[in-house]
């Protein structure tokens, strides 16, 4: 089983989810989407496991300066949204053996059952 757990380093749900797989002992490679931004094609499966709405970070100051036609954004607008601002994706975004699994980190028993635990 491959996991990577994309994010940023200071962000305290990345934080919360490293340090329970680390506790359990799950293999994972973390990438900071800052350093390393995630290619269009990422974001276009990421989308079709997911859907763009999960996706959404809506707390972050990328999202606000969207402004209020990002309500009516088709799939295709959000992935050229989140290919040119890594920010406005929701963290962490969880990936197992290439497929986006989750983003978020609130239940650990739905990341148990995402990841097949």
């Amino acid at each position: 089983m491959s996991i990577q757990v994309y994010g940023i380093p200071n962000c305290s749900t990345c934080k919360k989810a490293l340090t329970w797989l680390q506790h359990n002992n799950i293999d994972h490679e973390f990438i900071n989407t800052k350093d390393t931004p995630p290619t269009r094609e990422m974001i276009q499966n990421w989308v079709k496991s997911l859907g763009f709405a999960p996706m959404r970070n809506t707390s972050g100051q990328s999202y606000r300066a969207l402004g209020e036609q990002k309500k009516i954004w088709t799939d295709e607008q959000w992935i050229d949204a989140f290919t040119h601002d890594a920010m406005l994706l929701k963290r962490p975004l969880i990936v197992k053996d290439g497929t986006a699994v989750l983003v978020g980190f609130k239940n650990e028993a739905v990341v148990q059952e995402k990841l097949g635990l």
